[in-house]
């Protein structure tokens, strides 16, 4: 057992505080608003003051495995920092916490588009599979935004296994910390233009979205749609955000 499957949940006292919030939850809404929009928003995951302290990470090269300036490689502008393991115990218990309650959804999404994969009930066994698989680097991070910054429409693939579903939290907080910076998602439906979507979220909220793929209906059964996510320009401030991929990379 690695670094990564010892460590999965966090502090047990941070567990616990974040685990009454994720389950306290409106999970119905949730898989509604997953299976409709192919996202959902779950408000006040983390307080304030949680948020603060991730944002203060960012300073801290010693919990970090990388950073990358998006303006160098054609990803758009501003930059992030992947975690490395062990993860800070408060982002490790969110990876623990929001993977159990997403797992079921990702499970009948691939059945439903007829994947032959399915998804263990806890994020220790799927790290496995994907350690199994040379999928050894954790895939957490922190991203920064300043004056002019912006994400071009992308996916966070990373190997041959890819859960279906990821996570990524507001720290800032909008109009008072930043304006601009939507978070913004395209869906591509066969044989139709690419339908766009601007999701409205709060400092301490999540919002929770398909990778690559979901499965909608159609009046010839269950199709695949493709989306993508991204983030608008940023007029003015700095916005920091924590994107929770379930997934580890190669």
């Amino acid at each position: 057992m690695n670094a990564a499957t010892k460590q999965v949940s966090g502090n047990s006292s941070q567990s616990q505080g974040l685990g009454e919030r994720v389950e306290s939850l409106v999970w119905s809404d949730v898989d509604q608003d997953l299976d409709t929009y192919g996202n959902a928003v779950l408000p006040n995951v983390l307080s304030v003051e949680e948020c603060q302290r991730i944002v203060s990470l960012y300073e801290n090269p010693s919990v970090f495995r990388s950073r990358v300036v998006m303006g160098r490689h054609g990803f758009g502008r501003g930059e992030y920092q992947y975690f490395k393991y062990p993860l800070p115990p408060m982002v490790a218990a969110l990876r623990t916490l929001l993977y159990a309650r997403l797992v079921s959804i990702a499970n009948r999404w691939n059945e439903a588009m007829r994947i032959d994969v399915q998804y263990p009930q806890t994020l220790a066994e799927f790290l496995e599979r994907c350690h199994a698989a040379a999928q050894t680097r954790p895939t957490p991070l922190l991203l920064q935004y300043g004056v002019g910054d912006y994400n071009c429409l992308h996916q966070d693939l990373y190997g041959e296994h890819v859960f279906p579903i990821q996570v990524a939290i507001l720290l800032s907080k909008p109009q008072t910390d930043f304006t601009g910076g939507e978070f913004v998602l395209t869906e591509q439906r066969p044989r139709m233009q690419s339908r766009p979507e601007i999701v409205p979220f709060r400092q301490g909220d999540a919002v929770a979205f398909a990778v690559n793929h979901r499965p909608v209906s159609g009046k010839r059964g269950v199709y695949r749609v493709k989306l993508r996510h991204g983030v608008s320009r940023l007029r003015s401030g700095r916005r920091h955000t924590l994107g929770i991929i379930f997934h580890d990379a190669t």
